[in-house]
């Protein structure tokens, strides 16, 4: 495997980011009080991270690891949308409340920044932190509805070392050639076609071209068998991005299929092809690394919310603040990092602050969807369900993992009231399709009907052979994420937390990590990013590198902190090159041809 080199944001990347950002930000630098620009000796450069989820820990870790007196404000939870959520009143006998979730978390094996984060956390026992919290999943499961095989997504090799799983090699290829099958081979030659052409497109073609051409279009599924765009072009995008196909870009569908298909095979992974964690998210992940950050010195000030930044001398001077009782207060710092999710750092954008950085405008035009998740908890474990299934049929593009096959924890002795034994816990990627029992799509649905409904969608995949996989005296209760509210009035549901996806056109719209206004860098899974899609790696990779655009503005002695980028096989650098140059000539991919 050839060697890989992180990015390390040294000379030459700080001259890089000096160039793009131009006259025009490094004017403004003057503009900073001496104070700010080089603290008095003796006192530490103050940094407020406005957020405390992925983005906003990843960026306090960095800081305060470099020697910044950094604090955290979060006007709902620490973690964001990866964390735990108690349900609360649950936990009886002495037991811990049930645990519900934004949704389940899933770590894929070309995520790179989010592990190193994790290694550097300490976690009673493990020798590598937090990361040992982590373990591969020993097989995915994509089910299938109307009778058809589901198709078995393998780790190959048992964690263990046990050698190839022949049972699941055979279930596995059952599966696959039935899809095949199911395809006109002219299809699937044009499937295959389409990766190529997406694998060996150079950069410029990536963003010049693909990041304008809708999935949907790229992939040609209009006219094509319904199998064919239910696998490439739905389930591509809706089941494992939540995205549209035909308002997704081809520019980050196709990194993300390419980086699933080469860390399956072991190039530019931290891990396996994929991998879940074996407790809670709080108990594995948030809690330890919070009380890490307390033991270094970062101050957590939750249930505030930044309201308003404040404006002199063509900086930010300090950000104003209200809690849930609406009281209001300022706090100032030499350097401020904005690590909302995009529809709040919105509110932030006031005539004062669009007169620095006009660009930031565009935050306005980003689009999010909604991802959210439902837990339900049940009586016993079910037979036939294992670690994760894709529901890839489903109205609602279901995905669900089953908590006993993965938590080493004693469900019933450790949670609830003692008679919850496992929980399936589903994400819903599709909010606006109709559902199969009350006809209405889940933002029309009241939390009840999208429990009954999302039941009813498993049970279509689940038991088309006539098996009682999802019995109804199965479930002891549910808990739908909080961020969901109904509104009795309107009809429909509310989202307090949505989720930021990528349209084609919406790289220009998004920010750099470095704006115009000189002590300002934004954070976020909005930010432009290399993994380019909105993810836990999306958001700890732009914390790192709103960390790095302040240590070059505060021409910090620190060394610059490390961003490891999407692999890309050298072994295609060639053909990369010669795309580069029919892209420039107007011509098209050697191989688009079909």
């Amino acid at each position: 495997m050839p060697d890989e080199h992180p990015t390390h944001g040294g000379d030459a990347a700080i001259s890089r980011r000096r160039m793009l950002y131009g006259t025009a930000a490094v004017g403004a630098a003057t503009l900073l009080p001496a104070a700010s620009a080089h603290a008095a000796p003796g006192r530490k450069r103050t940094v407020a991270v406005l957020g405390g989820g992925m983005s906003g820990l990843a960026a306090a870790q960095e800081l305060v690891e470099r020697g910044f007196d950094v604090t955290v404000f979060e006007r709902k939870a620490l973690g964001g949308k990866a964390r735990s959520i108690p349900v609360e009143g649950t936990g009886k006998g002495g037991r811990k409340d049930l645990q519900g979730e934004h949704g389940f978390r899933f770590f894929p094996g070309f995520y790179r920044n989010v592990p190193d984060s994790m290694r550097r956390i300490p976690f009673p026992g493990n020798a590598n932190g937090v990361h040992d919290n982590m373990f591969p999943l020993s097989s995915t499961r994509i089910s299938r509805n109307g009778g058809r095989s589901d198709i078995i997504v393998p780790e190959f090799t048992a964690p263990d070392g046990g050698g190839l799983d022949l049972g699941l090699l055979t279930e596995t290829l059952k599966g696959l050639m039935e899809q095949a099958a199911a395809l006109p081979p002219d299809e699937i030659a044009l499937f295959v076609n389409r990766f190529i052409v997406y694998a060996t497109s150079s950069d410029e073609r990536r963003l010049g071209q693909w990041e304008h051409v809708t999935w949907w279009d790229y992939v040609r599924a209009e006219g094509k068998s319904e199998d064919y765009r239910a696998i490439v072009a739905r389930f591509l995008t809706r089941g494992l991005v939540a995205v549209k196909e035909k308002v997704a870009s081809t520019r980050t569908v196709g990194a993300m299929g390419q980086a699933f298909l080469l860390s399956g095979i072991g190039l530019g992974a931290d891990g396996g092809l994929a991998r879940m964690l074996n407790a809670p998210t709080n108990e594995a992940w948030i809690d330890p690394w919070v009380r890490h950050l307390r033991d270094r010195g970062v101050r957590f000030e939750v249930g505030q919310t930044a309201e308003a930044l404040e404006i002199a001398s063509g900086r930010v001077q300090s950000v104003r603040l209200v809690d849930a009782a609406g009281r209001r207060r300022v706090h100032e710092a030499d350097w401020f990092v904005s690590a909302m999710p995009v529809e709040r750092a919105r509110a932030l954008l006031s005539p004062a602050v669009l007169a620095l950085d006009p660009g930031l405008e565009s935050l306005k035009d980003l689009h999010t969807e909604w991802m959210n998740g439902l837990q339900f908890f049940l009586r016993r474990t079910p037979d036939g369900i294992p670690q994760e299934v894709n529901f890839m049929d489903s109205p609602w593009q279901l995905t669900a993992v089953l908590q006993s096959r993965l938590w080493d924890r004693d469900i019933p002795g450790e949670y609830g009231d003692g008679n919850v034994a496992d929980c399936l816990s589903l994400d819903i990627s599709d909010w606006d399709t109709p559902g199969i029992v009350h006809g209405k799509p889940a933002k029309r649905c009241t939390p009840a009907q999208i429990a009954e409904e999302a039941w009813a969608q498993m049970k279509d995949h689940l038991e088309d052979t006539g098996r009682s996989v999802l019995p109804g005296d199965l479930v002891h209760s549910w808990f739908l994420d909080p961020a969901i509210s109904w509104d009795r009035s309107a009809g429909r549901n509310a989202n307090d937390e949505p989720l930021m996806v990528n349209t084609v056109g919406s790289w220009a719209k998004r920010p750099h990590p470095r704006t115009r206004i000189p002590n300002l860098f934004m954070a976020g899974d909005y930010v432009r990013t290399g993994v380019d899609l909105a993810t836990m790696e999306g958001a700890n990779e732009s914390g790192r590198a709103a960390v790095n655009a302040l240590l070059d503005a505060a021409d910090s002695p620190a060394e610059p902190v490390r961003v490891w980028p999407l692999y890309q096989p050298p072994e295609l650098d060639g053909l990369k090159e010669l795309d580069a140059r029919r892209f420039r000539e107007g011509r098209p991919n050697l191989f688009d041809t079909m």
